[in-house]
């Protein structure tokens, strides 16, 4: 059986606008240079305001690149000056901003994990913070001197050889994604509300059995949590100029570079694969997708185990970094925080879930301290009920409200969320317009002329070869 010929574009595609390789090449210069030489100009005084102003516009260079219709070799020299030069130099010199980044990357990692949950499978997960702290916990019990006290032995008294380290994040993400199993296993017969709420009870579960249980320290916490030793790093951190009490920051910075590169391509390669078909089938009719022979279940505790398993990675690089945690650093609010992140930047897209990491952490940590810290400079007989940094719940409350009036796709949003939202606006992406027929289009098997395409049995039809966030 034969098939008929068609068009080779079966749709129209969207332009991407002029070129701009050197628009971007002359702002990410502008806002780097302005940056650098300007960091002690702002360093103190009322001019301290200008600080995340500043930073906020360089980090927009990174989002640029990414947007921008631009040349290759323009985007690849605007991320390594962003990455490679930019950012550990003003580290070097303020180590806020090593761990403002560093911080991020981190919460930008647990985004995507719960972008997995929420954006793809559309499961309301209100306990996901619960998974940060079982990878926190293992390295923080077994990386500290908390381990001596447990096993009373002399030679654990530091904790275990830190050199094990690098075998704590498969074991937390082995460890997470078993416990986003058993959370899931009871609960992903619920839909909707009952699903939020049972999550919600379960996360807590895991922060009380943190503040209750001995092996943890309680309410106390756990200090003293090694990090890996990295001699060879130290030295060439020490080569470029930084002081002792930088190199532990300075190795987390370029660990947690890999982790958030290795965990966006999984993010890349799990969209375009048969289980995120699967998991955005669920998230559209459950009914339907199990009517094509979709494994409910097992799909959606696939879900909830790979979302898991980036949220135990992270945790064990958040304690090193942190050298501490208590049951505090994993309550409630972190999980809304991060689903705050997901809603903020974009539902189900890669770099706007980045960026809502990127700009919640960046109000949170420096944005409000900062203003905080100015205007007690400025006013110190001010009454403390104005203090900015008090009514960060509610400043951020305001912004999601004026977000979901106004922009409810995120600022980021893909393309289909994009559609969702403003349906009246325009054709879906994949409609059927009249431009599409009148250019030889062919949608779903039918031809620019109307009649039905003949395929081969086995043959595999276009709305096939579309991947899960294409349909």
């Amino acid at each position: 059986m034969t098939i008929l010929p068609t068009s080779p574009a079966p749709f129209k595609t969207r332009g991407q606008g002029a070129d701009r390789t050197w628009p971007l090449l002359a702002y990410s210069a502008l806002t780097a240079a302005l940056l650098v030489f300007l960091r002690d100009v702002v360093a103190d005084g009322p001019l301290r305001l200008l600080q995340p102003v500043l930073f906020g516009a360089f980090l927009l260079s990174l989002l640029f690149a990414y947007q921008w219709k631009a040349a290759g070799w323009a985007k690849t020299l605007v991320y390594a000056l962003g990455i490679v030069f930019v950012l550990p130099y003003m580290g070097q010199h303020n180590t806020s901003y090593f761990d403002l980044v560093i911080q991020m990357l981190i919460f930008a990692a647990l985004a995507l994990g719960l972008n997995i949950v929420v954006g793809l499978a559309g499961l309301l997960d209100l306990g996901y913070i619960a998974f940060f702290a079982v990878g926190a916990y293992l390295w923080g019990i077994f990386g500290s001197p908390q381990f001596g006290e447990i096993t009373g032995n002399a030679a654990f008294a530091a904790g275990v050889n830190p050199a094990l380290f690098w075998l704590f994040i498969p074991l937390a993400v082995a460890a997470a994604a078993l416990v986003g199993v058993l959370i899931g296993l009871p609960v992903l017969k619920l839909k909707g509300d009952y699903l939020a709420i049972v999550t919600l009870g379960l996360g807590e579960v895991i922060r009380i059995f943190a503040n209750n249980l001995g092996v943890t320290n309680g309410p106390q916490g756990i200090d003293a949590i090694q990090s890996a030793p990295v001699p060879w790093l130290d030295n060439i951190a020490k080569s470029l100029g930084f002081s002792e009490d930088q190199y532990r920051l300075f190795f987390l910075y370029l660990l947690v570079l890999v982790v958030i590169g290795i965990v966006v391509v999984v993010n890349q390669r799990l969209d375009r694969s048969k289980i995120g078909r699967s998991w955005i089938a669920i998230r559209e009719d459950e009914v339907a997708a199990q009517a094509m022979g979709v494994p409910l279940l097992r799909t959606k505790l696939l879900a909830f185990a790979t979302g898991a398993s980036f949220a135990g990675a992270m945790g064990v690089i958040f304690a090193a970094k942190q050298a501490f945690i208590d049951p505090k650093s994993f309550d409630y609010f972190q999980s809304i925080g991060v689903l705050s992140m997901v809603i903020l930047g974009g539902m189900g897209n890669i770099a706007g879930v980045m960026v809502g990491a990127v700009v919640v952490t960046l109000l949170n940590l420096m944005v409000l301290p900062t203003i905080s810290e100015v205007m007690q400079a400025q006013f110190p007989n001010i009454n403390q009920n104005l203090d900015p940094s008090k009514y960060q719940r509610l400043i951020f409350g305001l912004v999601l409200v004026f977000m979901m009036l106004y922009r409810p796709e995120g600022l980021v949003p893909s393309e289909r969320r994009k559609a969702e939202m403003h349906g009246g606006d325009g054709p879906a992406p994949d409609s059927l317009t009249a431009d599409n027929l009148n250019e030889g289009g062919n949608i779903g098997g039918h031809l620019s002329d109307g009649s039905a395409e003949t395929l081969s049995p086995g043959q595999a039809t276009r709305d096939d070869e579309r991947t899960g966030s294409e349909k």
